[in-house]
């Protein structure tokens, strides 16, 4: 596999119809506190941000210092930045994990589908991967939906792997993608 953080520094920005697929920066800020400031939409994600400082802390321990395959979703027509997307690459094995969130204001309107086909096509066709996952908690349907839409095909559930905020046992649903039906979803199109 090439070197991905020179493929990743030729690909820091991606744009799709209505979306632009960018750094997240500290000047996004509010956008992100706006939604990582539930408890209930970010139940299955992390923990809620109580401040606007403690959003700014996440996103230089997370974005800012390894940035890597870490994208915001910004609307086009507004500049607003609605979730995060990111890949992260598991080189030896030719595969990544698909993370993300988004603003449950902009939920329902495929924005979340719109960014995940952007980084599979970047996972597939820039940089050579073979499988592409994500994981989600069995009670995200939301989530679920968006893996289905993408093509993604449930491989399992792993039991009690994981205990919630509530302190009750969590399964975790893992689904995925490979090449051969990312291109062959794609040659419809």
């Amino acid at each position: 596999m090439a070197n991905l953080e020179l493929i990743y520094a030729k690909q820091r920005v991606l744009f799709t119809e209505r979306l632009k697929l960018r750094p997240v920066t500290l000047n996004d800020a509010a956008d992100m506190y706006e939604y990582a400031a539930s408890r209930e939409h970010m139940f299955y994600v992390f923990d809620e941000h109580h401040t606007i400082e403690e959003t700014e802390e996440n996103i230089l321990a997370y974005f800012l210092k390894d940035p890597v395959g870490k994208y915001g979703i910004e609307l086009m027509e507004t500049g607003k930045m609605i979730g995060t997307i990111d890949l992260r690459i598991k080189p030896k094995n030719f595969q990544a994990e698909l993370g993300y969130v988004m603003n449950p204001a902009y939920s329902g309107k495929g924005y979340m589908t719109e960014a995940g086909q952007a980084l599979l096509k970047l996972g597939f066709e820039i940089l050579g991967l073979e499988r592409v996952y994500a994981i989600r908690d069995e009670r995200n349907e939301a989530s679920g939906a968006v893996m289905k839409r993408l093509g993604m095909q449930q491989e399992g559930v792993l039991r009690h792997v994981n205990i919630d905020k509530d302190g009750e046992f969590v399964n975790d649903v893992y689904a995925s993608i490979l090449k051969a039906d990312y291109l062959k979803l794609n040659e419809r199109e």
